[in-house]
């Protein structure tokens, strides 16, 4: 791959931070061509779309595969903020991605090497090279910051309620 994951990975928390402003779980994903033209972008949206397949990977991959006008991204790089699900990595796959980049591991549902590693998996017909690690302090930030808020909401609405019960 000829970009800059750094800059790449910059954008996929651009995106990340639009996901946490809409209250939508922070991740952002990017998918690059092997030259590094931006395919697609996009950010968790499940909450808001209703719809539990709408996690940035996905989204970025159904935009990139609509510009390109073919749903095999050969070549390509998926580009996300933190470690791809299973179901993420199954349309990866799926796609043909040929490199995944992510920030932060998830090791309670990372599928390219924290519980599962599908990349690394001899039964399926395609391989992913999965680079790890990229900003990773950013991307495990925007995480942590982002389930830091929303207990630290769930704690006041549930002492709000404890005071008004008792009191």
């Amino acid at each position: 791959m000829c970009a800059d994951l750094s800059y790449l990975m910059e954008l996929a928390l651009m995106e990340a931070s639009k996901a946490f402003e809409e209250g939508e779980v922070p991740v952002g994903a990017i998918v690059a061509s092997k030259d590094g033209d931006i395919l697609g972008v996009a950010h968790n949206r499940p909450i808001s779309s209703h719809d539990s397949t709408a996690h940035a990977e996905i989204l970025a991959i159904r935009n990139a595969a609509a510009k390109i006008g073919n749903y095999r991204l050969f070549g390509c790089s998926l580009i996300t903020t933190i470690e791809p699900c299973i179901m993420c990595m199954g349309a990866a796959f799926n796609a043909r991605i040929e490199t995944l980049v992510f920030g932060a591991k998830d090791p309670k549902g990372g599928a390219a090497g924290s519980i599962y590693n599908l990349s690394e998996d001899s039964r399926l017909n395609h391989k992913i090279h999965v680079v790890s690690g990229i900003l990773e302090k950013e991307c495990s930030d925007i995480i942590r910051s982002f389930f830091q808020k929303r207990r630290g909401t769930e704690e006041a609405v549930t002492g709000a309620t404890r005071n008004r019960l008792v009191g």
